[in-house]
């Protein structure tokens, strides 16, 4: 099962209905992808909530410009049995820059902007804008 599919289809199909918010079983890989995407202004933002038994959820808020979702598409890239790498100098562009690239870096998950800033390659696991 893949974590990261599952959780942008989430997101994806949540902001279809215009869910005001959307949860998911936490893991931090999840939350390094919410934190990256509440930093390029897709989301309102993000919070971790016990729920006991040593589980936690993470819900997302989503965010809206005028009731349209400021995520117009969300697309895994890498799968279990596919997985796309690349290296720092290769790191595409999504839009001329107005997307976001996010990626399993050597230095934890990163943005594109962030992974060619620092020098890394790695996995890109999905492309926001």
């Amino acid at each position: 099962m893949d974590i990261v599919s599952n959780f942008i289809t989430h997101i994806r199909n949540s902001s279809a209905v215009n869910k005001g918010f959307c949860t998911f079983r936490w893991s931090n890989l999840l939350e390094s992808i919410a934190k990256i995407l509440k930093e390029s202004g897709l989301i309102k933002g993000y919070e971790k909530i016990d729920i006991g038994n040593n589980k936690s959820d993470l819900k997302i808020a989503l965010k809206y410009v005028d009731s349209v979702p400021a995520i117009t598409e969300i697309r895994t890239v890498s799968t279990p049995g596919c997985r796309e790498y690349c290296k720092a100098n290769d790191i595409p562009t999504i839009l001329g820059g107005m997307g976001v690239v996010i990626m399993s870096t050597s230095h934890g998950v990163m943005s594109g902007f962030g992974a060619k800033k620092a020098g890394v390659g790695g996995e890109i696991l999905c492309y926001v804008w």
